[in-house]
């Protein structure tokens, strides 16, 4: 089979060796129909390439043109029938014939981050890196639908699965609604994702049911008044005592308001007023997040926490112009669909392979998958080995170990062929 893939300057080849003999499952891990470890070891440089070369051309959110493209063509080579989203910055792609659907998501686009890694396959975009590890979300996904392509072919894929790549995840508003909207969950009993953890070393995975991350949203608080001289403050409002009570007493008032069990957490990020040592001013602005695990408590937030903003400044003698923007609801991962997840992780890397995964404060726009149909999001871990400092995500010199991109595939393989072999959805 021969890859679509061009790179800038004739070849597809890094100029350094690849990752380690491409990994092979751990002892006990049971074999996948369809010889996926000969596919593997055939392809597997192959997907490390392609890696490498969405890390040097990184494209922001609601700007993933050519990675859609790169995406598409492979998919078309193998045979398939991408088609891509209304914008063309995404793909959707069935694989195999059925009536029930399993879907699985990728997101494609980086973060606005200056890429400060010395490696050949550094960002050269500048101000644009893939330093939360999407690039690998794109090729592992590609990597099942390429190998999901190939059991189609010869007769061992038991139904239909559906390939999501989306983009806009670390914006908002986000690419998943984009991708709702133009039929991607239609027909889909569940959905699966992945994402990398650098806490994790390669060759383990996270899996949780339950709260996974949680909802991410923002609060504007501007404060405006006459204005006046420091020496005067009680005949004015005092904009600057009024931010500080405001910061201090609403997120400590909405922890006595909302159940502790909810994993509710209000920080503010950003403070600005006035510019003179002895002029109050008559404009501040104040802002933050939001965030929250449970699902009924953050449907209440933007009321509650509204209102106990207005509370605070009443008091004050300022006027509040409060702005709440929703921004993604918490990943809830079903029951079921971790199990399933868990269980085909287990079959593809070992048992001892498959470890609880933490909760997350982070936001994720996967769960907006989640509003609709069953699924189940799970961490894989990507850190180098030898590596003495654990670069997280969202890091300017963010890396993987590249294996972690085989690990992915076999996971999501199995976990293919498990929910469509289930009844539970």
């Amino acid at each position: 089979m021969t890859s679509a893939l061009t790179v800038p300057g004739g070849t597809t080849t890094p100029t350094e060796p690849m990752s380690p003999a491409w990994p092979s499952p751990p002892p006990g891990a049971d074999p996948l129909p369809g010889q996926l470890d000969r596919w593997l070891a055939a392809r597997g440089a192959e997907l490390v390439a392609i890696r490498r070369h969405i890390h040097a051309h990184p494209e922001p959110s609601h700007a993933e043109f050519e990675t859609a493209a790169l995406v598409a063509r492979e998919l078309a080579v193998a045979g398939l029938s991408p088609r891509l989203l209304p914008k063309g910055n995404g793909v959707i792609c069935d694989i195999g014939s059925g009536d029930r659907v399993i879907a699985f998501r990728a997101d494609l686009d980086a973060l606005p981050l200056h890429d400060v890694k010395d490696v050949p396959y550094r960002s050269t975009v500048a101000n644009v890196a893939h330093a939360c590890g999407h690039d690998v979300h794109t090729t592992v996904l590609l990597g099942l639908g390429l190998a999901l392509a190939k059991l189609e072919e010869q007769g061992e894929l038991p139904g239909r699965i559906r390939l999501l790549f989306q983009p806009a995840e670390e914006s908002v508003p986000s690419g998943a609604p984009e991708v709702i909207a133009a039929g991607g969950l239609k027909d889909v009993a569940a959905i699966y994702a992945l994402h990398c953890y650098p806490q994790l070393p390669a060759g383990l995975v996270g899996v949780r049911s339950g709260p996974f991350t949680a909802a991410a949203d923002t609060v504007t608080v501007t404060l405006t008044g006459p204005g006046g001289h420091t020496a005067r403050p009680h005949l004015t409002a005092d904009l600057v005592h009024a931010l500080g009570r405001v910061i201090v007493d609403v997120p400590s008032l909405l922890g006595r308001r909302v159940d502790p069990r909810a994993g509710v957490s209000m920080v503010w990020g950003a403070v600005h007023a006035g510019e003179a040592f002895n002029a109050i001013p008559d404009e501040g602005h104040v802002r933050g997040t939001v965030r929250i695990l449970n699902r009924d408590a953050w449907r209440e937030a933007p009321e509650l926490i509204t209102q106990l903003i207005r509370d605070v400044v009443a008091a004050t003698g300022a006027e509040a112009d409060i702005r709440y923007e929703r921004g993604v609801p918490p990943v809830i991962n079903d029951r079921m669909a971790a199990a399933v997840i868990a269980g085909a992780a287990g079959a593809a890397l070992g048992a001892d392979h498959v470890v609880e995964a933490e909760l997350s404060m982070g936001g994720e726009d996967f769960s907006f998958y989640l509003e609709h149909v069953p699924g189940a999001m799970i961490r894989l871990g990507t850190g180098i080995p030898g590596d003495k400092v654990r670069h997280d995500l969202h890091q300017a010199d963010f890396d993987v170990d590249e294996r972690c991109i085989g690990y992915g595939v076999r996971v999501l393989a199995h976990t293919a062929l498990a929910a469509l072999a289930t009844g539970a959805f």
